[in-house]
C-alpha cells in the first residue's frame, strides 16, 4: 500500500510530462504546416510556459543524477528538443516519452515486446548507435546554428548545408561566404567525415555481425536435426537388436525342449 503510494505522485507527473510532449507536437505541427508562429499571440505564453517546464525538469534531473557525464548521452536528445530556435527540435522530445514507457514496460504490457524489440535494444545501445548519432546530430545541429549566425541565413537552409557538407555530398547550393562561416564549414567536414563514416560502419558491422549468427544459428538447427534423427535412427536399431536377440532366445529354448 505504501509502495503505491509513493508510485502515485510520479505517475501523476509522467502523465503530466507526456501530455505537454503531446501538446507541443500539436503545436510544432501547426507552426510547420501552417503561417502559425510559436512566437507571437497565445502559442507564444503556452510555448513558453511548456519550454521552462522542460527546462526545469531537465535541470532537476541533472542535478539528481549520480554520473552527469551518463546523464548528459542518455539524455542528448532532451536537451536537443530545449533549443528554442525552430519548432522541429520540440520531436526530440519522443525520447522523454519513450523513457517513460520503458520505465512502466508498456510495451510489454500490451505485447508489443519481443524479438523486434530486443534486437533495437541491442542495435540502439550495444553497438553504441545511439551515441554516435546523438553526437553527430548535436555537431550537426550546432554547426547549422552557429552558420546561420555568421551566414544571416535561415535555420532550414543552414541545417540542410550542414547535412550535405556533413555527408560529402555537397550540392553547393549554399556556401559559406563570411570567414566564421568558413571555419565552421572547415571543422563539420573534418568532424562529419569521421562521424558519419563511424555511423554507417556501425550499422554495416552490425547486420554482417547479425548475418553470421542467423548462419551459426541455422547450421547449429541443423546439426541440432541430423543428431536427432540419428538419435531416433540408433534407438530404432537398439529396439531391433533386443528384439532378435530375443527371438534367438526364444528358438533356442523351444529347440532344447524338442530335444
Amino acid at each position: 500500500m505504501k509502495q503505491a503510494t509513493k508510485e502515485t505522485p510520479i505517475l501523476l507527473y509522467n502523465i503530466l510530462v507526456v501530455s505537454l510532449a503531446l501538446v507541443s507536437f500539436v503545436l510544432a505541427i501547426l507552426a510547420l504546416t501552417t503561417k502559425i508562429t510559436l512566437s507571437k499571440g497565445p502559442y507564444r505564453v503556452i510555448f513558453a510556459l511548456i519550454w521552462l517546464f522542460f527546462l526545469i525538469d531537465y535541470l532537476i534531473r541533472f542535478k539528481r543524477a549520480k554520473s552527469k557525464k551518463d546523464f548528459l548521452i542518455s539524455n542528448l536528445f532532451d536537451l536537443i528538443a530545449l533549443i528554442p530556435s525552430h519548432p522541429i527540435f520540440i520531436f526530440f522530445r519522443i525520447a522523454i516519452i519513450y523513457s517513460i514507457v520503458r520505465y512502466y514496460n508498456l510495451l510489454w504490457r500490451f505485447g508489443l515486446s519481443g524479438k523486434w524489440t530486443n534486437a533495437l535494444h541491442k542495435f540502439l545501445y550495444d553497438t553504441g548507435f545511439i551515441y554516435l548519432l546523438s553526437i553527430s546530430l548535436v555537431i550537426l545541429i550546432f554547426s547549422s546554428l552557429i552558420f546561420a549566425s555568421f551566414e544571416h541565413d535561415s535555420l532550414q537552409n543552414s541545417l540542410w548545408w550542414a547535412i550535405s557538407t556533413a555527408t560529402t555530398v555537397g550540392y553547393g547550393d549554399i556556401t559559406p561566404k563570411t570567414d566564421g562561416g568558413k571555419i565552421v564549414s572547415a571543422i563539420l567536414m573534418l568532424g562529419g567525415i569521421g562521424f558519419i563514416g563511424l555511423l554507417t560502419s556501425t550499422i554495416t558491422d552490425f547486420f554482417t555481425s547479425q548475418d553470421k549468427h542467423d548462419d551459426q544459428t541455422d547450421a547449429l538447427k541443423n546439426l541440432t536435426k541430423q543428431v536427432n534423427h540419428l538419435s531416433r535412427q540408433v534407438n530404432q536399431l537398439q529396439k531391433t537388436l533386443k528384439k532378435t536377440e530375443n527371438d534367438q532366445k526364444l528358438s533356442s529354448v523351444k529347440n532344447h525342449k524338442r530335444k
